[in-house]
Parts: structure tokens; sequence; C-alpha cells
């Protein structure tokens, strides 16, 4: 019987070889499907994606015969799942919603897991003056205590 820590340690063998970091791995027992996430900085090619499914077919054998296996990249709009996503999005916009359903976008600064920075711009008034003007002002969050992060495309 497969199980979710088997096939870890399997991917994260196959993983040594490169770049790739393993995001997710989803077990559905009522559909034997199983759903494999993997990441990389600079993008996650098909070719590598069938590499590791080939990988995990040559060690499962036929325990993996019952199952429907599926491996991907973590899509590029969902929200981050592990610490080095956030590591690999610093300097990107970015929007952050608080387990409150609170709203905050802005550029990833800095991660230092579990805890990230994100700049924001607000309008404040400076002492002395009367007009608000923009400022940057940093927010501190934690992973585990946010609803999600996920970058923001831009189209410029």
């Amino acid at each position: 019987m497969i199980n979710k820590e088997n096939l870890k340690t399997l991917v994260e063998e196959w993983l040594q070889n490169g770049d790739y970091f393993l995001v997710d791995i989803q077990m559905d027992g009522g559909d034997d499907r199983i759903a494999i996430e993997i990441d990389n900085a600079d993008g996650v090619w098909i070719e590598d994606c069938a590499e590791l499914s080939r990988f995990l077919q040559e060690r499962l054998g036929e325990e993996l015969g019952e199952y429907e296996l599926e491996v991907g990249s973590a899509g590029l709009g969902q929200p981050f799942k592990v610490a080095q996503q956030y590591e690999n999005h610093v300097g990107d916009d970015v929007e952050v919603i608080g387990k409150d359903g609170k709203k905050t976008t802005g550029v990833l600064k800095s991660v230092d897991a579990p805890r990230f920075v994100v700049t924001t711009k607000e309008r404040q008034v400076p002492e002395g003056k009367k007009r608000p003007v923009q400022v940057d002002v940093d927010r501190e969050f934690s992973m585990d205590e946010v609803k999600s992060t996920r970058y923001l495309l831009a189209f410029k």
C-alpha cells in the first residue's frame, strides 16, 4: 500500500538531482488519485514532470498500478504552500489574505521562515503637513497566521 510518507521520501530522492522542491502531495483515497506538485525558481518543465513520474513508476512498480498519478507544477496564481515559494518571490508583488479576510498587497521584501515582510504603500499625513503622501510601510506576517499568500501577475 502506498502512503504519503513513502511517496515524499521517493520524491525527495528524485529532487536531489536538481533545483526543484516539493510543494505538496495529495492522495485522494476515494478516487485512487495521487497528485504531486513541484516547483522551481525558474519554472517547471513538463519533461521534468514526466521524468519524476517515470521515476516513481519504476520505484513503485505494480503498487502504483491502482492509482492515477499526476505530477505537475504549483500553479503560478495558486497560494504559496511552502517557505521556498516565498523565498523565490522576494521582490515580487504579492497578495496576502489574513485569517480575518483582510487583504494586503505589496512587494515581498524578505523571508525568514515562518515570518515574512511585505512592503505596502499607504497614505499618511506627515507631521506638520496638511496633505497625505504615499509612504512605504513594512508589514510583518507569519506564514501559519495567514489564509493565503499568492504572487500577483503584472501585465505591464
